[in-house]
């Protein structure tokens, strides 16, 4: 359903959003849920539906953490999952966002919200993409949009996300040197 989104024309992020992003925050959320012992579930449910409302409707994307909560919360009670992982699956997604320094509630949403950024430096390119070629910035501001959300992103990072992380920072400081 999230990769189908992904790939409607109406979808202003372009496929990139799955291949190049979501993939990326649904591997390193097992990951660190495996490493941290929280819930799997949990963990890869909002992984796949973090950014879905942004998906759906790029209008949406200044609060896609609420809008997507609240899709989650329809999809996932179709499915009849129990209200309490749906609970915790919102919670996550409302808390995933580095920009609007949430308060994160359960280790599920920490793992989120660290895989969400991790996803930043996997994919670089991605966010060069979106600053220059989504959002036509010229070069000066495309540079700063991409230096700052990886600082955000850095800093929003579990101590295991840092440490699976530090060699993509180390060739990110010298890239930008």
């Amino acid at each position: 359903m999230v990769e189908e989104a992904c790939k409607s024309k109406n979808n202003h992020f372009g496929y990139g959003a799955w291949a190049y992003h979501t993939l990326s925050v649904v591997k390193y959320a097992k990951l660190l849920a495996k490493k941290l012992k929280a819930d799997l579930e949990v963990v890869e449910m909002a992984a796949l539906l973090h950014d879905y409302a942004s998906v759906l409707d790029k209008d949406l994307y200044p609060d896609h953490h609420l809008h997507g909560a609240r899709l989650a919360e329809e999809i996932l009670q179709k499915y009849s999952f129990p209200p309490q992982k749906i609970k915790a699956i919102k919670d996550c997604i409302l808390n995933h966002r580095t920009s609007k320094k949430a308060k994160l509630p359960t280790i599920e949403a920490k793992i989120i919200a660290s895989a969400d950024a991790m996803a930043h430096f996997d994919n670089l390119s991605s966010l060069f993409y979106l600053a220059f070629v989504q959002d036509k910035m010229d070069i000066e501001k495309g540079t700063s949009f991409v230096v700052n959300k990886l600082q955000r992103s850095w800093e929003k990072l579990l101590p295991e996300a840092k440490e699976l992380l530090k060699e993509h920072s180390k060739a990110i400081k010298i890239l930008f040197k």
